[in-house]
Order: C-alpha cells, then structure tokens, then sequence
C-alpha cells in the first residue's frame, strides 16, 4: 500500500482545531497566512501522499481564505509549482495580475515561490466541505521553459476533457484509493502524474513542441490505455478505433507502442482476457454462461473465445471455471466433515 501522512483536526476539542491547522500550515515547505470563517471548529484534513517526483495533497475543509505574502516567500522559497484540482466547493485563485473562479472539476496554476492568493469555501458550509486535490512540482522536475510558466499562473484549466480528464482520473484514483498500490510502485505513479501534468500544461501554453518527445509518448500511451480498458465490452474496439479515437493515423499508434511490452492488438486482447479470466472465477457470476461473460469483454465468438482463452491459460474456459474452486463449497466442506464425526 502506497504510503499516506494524515492529519485530521478532529481528533482535537472543537475550539483547538483551528490552532493545529495553523501549526500544520507553518511546517509545510511554502508556509501561508491562514483565515476561515470557522475558525470555532474547523474540521478539516489532510492526507499526504509521496510519488517520488512529485508529493499530492487531498484536502478537506469547511473554508479558507490563504495568502502567501512576499515576506513568507523570502523567509521559505520551496522552488514548487502547486497544480490544484478542485474536487469540492469553489474557489478563487490570483497571482501574477491575473484573477479566476474555480469550479468543481477545474485545475488552477500558480509558483510556490510567488506571492499569490487562494480562496475556497464550501457551497454549502453547514452540510459540505471545500475538497481539492493538490500536486506539488519541484521547479527542476518540469519540463518546460521556466521562463514561459507565468502566463498560466492563477489561471484555471479544465478537469473534465483530453488530457485534463485524464490527470484528474489519475489523481482520484491514487488518492482514493492508496491501497490498490504497492510502495513500489511510487516513484513509478510519479513519474506518469508528472507526465500527464507537463502535457496538460504545455498544451495549455500553446506550446506542445516544447514538452519533451518522450514525457508526450508517455503520456499518450497512458490516454490509449485508459481509452482501452473504458471500451473493452465494444467489440468494435480495434487498433483502428483507438487510432481514430485519438486522431492519430494507424502507423503512428503502432509507432506510440514500439517502446512498450506489447502491441496495441496483444494490449487489448491480453487485457480482454484477463477480465475474462477473473469474471470466470467470480462465485457472483457463477450463473453466467462462459459465452455471456466472453461476449460482455468484446469475444462474440465462442469458438475464437476459447481458442484464444485456451492458448493464454493452458485451458478451455470451461474447464478453467471448474477447476477454480467454489467458495461455497470450501465453506461447507469442513461442515460437512463434522457433520459426519457427529452422526458417527
């Protein structure tokens, strides 16, 4: 399970928590000037979590007016960029001159190492909290010209289409759910954040050509293989789909996996058929035909099914489902022996 830092106000007296934010806030790398309207209760949390490249923060709290002043940057200069989704509430961001509204679903952009101010606030504070998701980028670790970066700051980007979508996927599901993941697998989940961030950036700089060749493959494959696990019940998924999908010629897609395990047809039916794989020994499904299953995973074809199933596994799917065992029965099997002993 990947590793999470979490502190949580409420383990305090209501009159306390506010204090303990504070403290919290003093010991972080860019340090803030704190006001709530809740300062009587501020139940608020924070969950941290390190990716080897770049470290995410999930917040939650009623409301929070912060300021980040020149004297603090000169007492503590962190050289961060904060990429913040807001999950939550709405809110506002300002640095640099420029000033917007943040909605449920947005990105905004600014530079640890700059004055800057945020607001967010609950839309309903006697019900709701104000959520965000919060990714912090060491200056060194993007890849793009420093010198181009202030056009974005305190602007807002949006969460919910291309590769904006895809980041905040990628940042509800780490966050949501930290033990699906293995410590490993950390620095690994780093690098394919900051990827989608330096893409999502760059495109919103009108400037693509300058985010690396390698960190824009990256990150497409990512998209691909997200589109592909989204469509693997539509037996029309293809090559040829995903190219379109993705407005990419067919050569260029082939092109985009040379430097990955598998192609982009092994990619889909290997995944097809691991879902086939685990639904078949599913006790919950254990009424579904093999032929129903095969078909909800984009396998129309019963014959192709298990020829293909056959040469994964070294069995017909069949004979795989009989082989697994039946929860049940492992259940009622040592009942059944006791059973016996007691009539004996």
């Amino acid at each position: 399970m990947l590793h999470r830092d979490t502190v949580d106000t409420t383990v305090l007296p209501p009159g306390e928590r506010f204090g303990m934010w504070l403290d919290l806030v003093a010991r972080t790398s860019a340090p803030l000037r704190i006001r709530s309207a809740h300062t009587d209760d501020f139940a608020a949390r924070a969950d941290f979590i390190d990716l080897g490249p770049i470290q995410l923060v999930e917040y939650q709290y009623p409301s929070l007016d912060a300021t980040r002043t020149r004297k603090l940057v000169r007492r503590s200069d962190p050289e961060l960029y904060v990429l913040a989704l807001t999950t939550g509430g709405v809110g506002t961001s300002s640095q640099n001159g420029r000033h917007s509204e943040i909605q449920a679903g947005e990105f905004t952009f600014y530079d640890a190492s700059r004055p800057h101010d945020v607001c967010h606030h609950a839309t309903e504070p006697e019900r709701d909290q104000a959520t965000s998701i919060i990714t912090l980028i060491p200056h060194a670790a993007l890849p793009l010209p420093p010198q181009r970066m202030a056009a974005l700051y305190g602007g807002r980007m949006s969460g919910s289409e291309g590769i904006g979508a895809l980041l905040a996927q990628f940042l509800l599901q780490v966050t949501g759910h930290p033990e699906q993941y293995h410590a490993a697998d950390a620095s690994r989940l780093g690098a394919v954040g900051l990827d989608l961030a330096t893409t999502m950036l760059g495109r919103h700089l009108l400037a693509e050509d300058e985010v690396p060749t390698e960190v824009r493959r990256r990150a497409l494959v990512t998209q691909v293989q997200a589109y592909v696990h989204r469509h693997l019940g539509d037996a029309a998924l293809s090559p040829q789909a995903v190219a379109d999908a993705h407005h990419i010629s067919l050569r260029s897609l082939h092109r985009l996996f040379e430097g990955e395990e598998s192609t982009v047809a092994s990619y889909i039916r290997d995944l097809r058929l691991a879902r086939c794989r685990r639904d078949l020994t599913d006790p919950a499904l254990r009424t579904q035909s093999v032929q129903t299953i095969a078909a909800r995973l984009g396998f129309p074809d019963k014959a192709h099914f298990s020829r293909v199933f056959r040469g994964a596994y070294g069995l017909s799917p069949q004979a795989y489902r009989e082989g697994y065992p039946d929860p049940a029965r492992i259940v009622n099997r040592p009942a059944s022996t006791v059973n016996s002993s007691r009539a004996d």
